[in-house]
């Protein structure tokens, strides 16, 4: 991990709100950015801040999420993704991000993600597979 992981970097992504981006259950004319969408987008926003920091073989994964959404960004519009390293704690990281379309701030809160050994993670994954496959699941 870099010395350069410090708070306060600070990264911001514009996307466009595309169909598959969007809630389908209230009609056509509803199609408005879905919440989990918008997680996901801020989640890759925040691990992209800090990869750089980090080295090839170390990556982060989310572990917490404190989401607000706020408003409805319509399909077609774009959105701007800002996120804020605020914490380093070890491999502990926390970021507070906004979310704001042409109009209005739609989205804002708190992610928290964990950084972690590539290779040690894969052999903890590959043990679980055993594990499960020893209880039948």
């Amino acid at each position: 991990m870099s010395e350069t992981l410090q708070p306060g970097l600070t990264l911001t992504r514009r996307i466009t709100v595309d169909r598959d981006r969007t809630i389908s259950f209230m009609g056509e004319d509803c199609r408005v950015y879905a919440t989990p969408l918008m997680l996901y987008d801020v989640e890759f926003a925040c691990r992209d801040l800090i990869k750089p920091h980090l080295g090839a073989e170390r990556d982060s994964v989310g572990t917490r999420v404190e989401l607000d959404h706020i408003g409805a960004t319509l399909l077609g519009m774009w959105v701007d993704i800002t996120v804020t390293l605020a914490k380093v704690d070890g491999n502990a990281v926390a970021f507070d991000f906004t979310v704001r379309d042409a109009v209005e701030e739609v989205g804002r809160g708190r992610h928290h993600r964990y950084i972690v050994g590539i290779e040690k993670t894969a052999q903890r994954l590959k043990a679980k597979v055993a594990k499960a496959a020893a209880a039948g699941g």
